[in-house]
């Protein structure tokens, strides 16, 4: 059972309303919105704290949208983090687009159970080597660190904990 309210954009504070007009006019826009035009997923929650909810939203289309990882590596690594934490509404969202990025369901379903994935891109294979790392053990030895560039590592430990720190709040709120 949910835990947390839609919260209409008509019933917002104006520091509220304000992060629901930044998260609505970005990239993300009308596809994180309800049929009565709340922000759904962990969006909705952001607006509980405007102070904390507008930095993390900015950290998260940073992620999204201005990484040097390819839109196939990130989105691997979401799904990564996602299948780690059982978040059904980031394995949801992210599913889809890693769909339309060529990701076949044989390969999806490797990356939600954790099995082995043969992925024939290196720097692929290399991302979900590192992010499983990431997930499992919370670091990584020599030989995983030496698998991607330095500011690759810097990107995916960043996303590896904004991810999981989404799955805990979508958790908590029964999102």
């Amino acid at each position: 059972m949910k835990r947390l309210r839609p919260m209409p954009p008509d019933q917002l504070d104006p520091a509220a309303r304000a992060l629901y007009d930044r998260v609505n006019a970005g990239p993300r826009g009308a596809s994180m919105l309800d049929e009565q035009g709340a922000l759904i997923g962990p969006f909705n929650a952001m607006l509980l704290s405007p102070a904390l909810g507008d930095p993390l939203q900015e950290l998260g289309a940073a992620i999204r949208y201005r990484s040097s990882l390819s839109d196939r590596c990130r989105e691997l690594a979401i799904l990564t983090v996602a299948a780690h934490w059982s978040s059904a509404f980031e394995l949801q969202v992210h599913e889809k687009i890693a769909s339309g990025l060529g990701f076949t369901e044989s390969q999806l379903g490797a990356v939600r159970t954790g099995e082995p994935l043969s992925l024939d891109d290196p720097q692929e294979a290399a991302v979900l080597r590192v992010t499983r790392a990431l997930v499992t053990k919370g670091d990584l030895d020599d030989e995983e660190y030496a698998l991607l560039p330095e500011p690759v590592i810097f990107e995916l430990t960043t996303l590896t904990g904004y991810y999981a720190t989404l799955a805990l709040q979508l958790r908590v709120f029964r999102v």
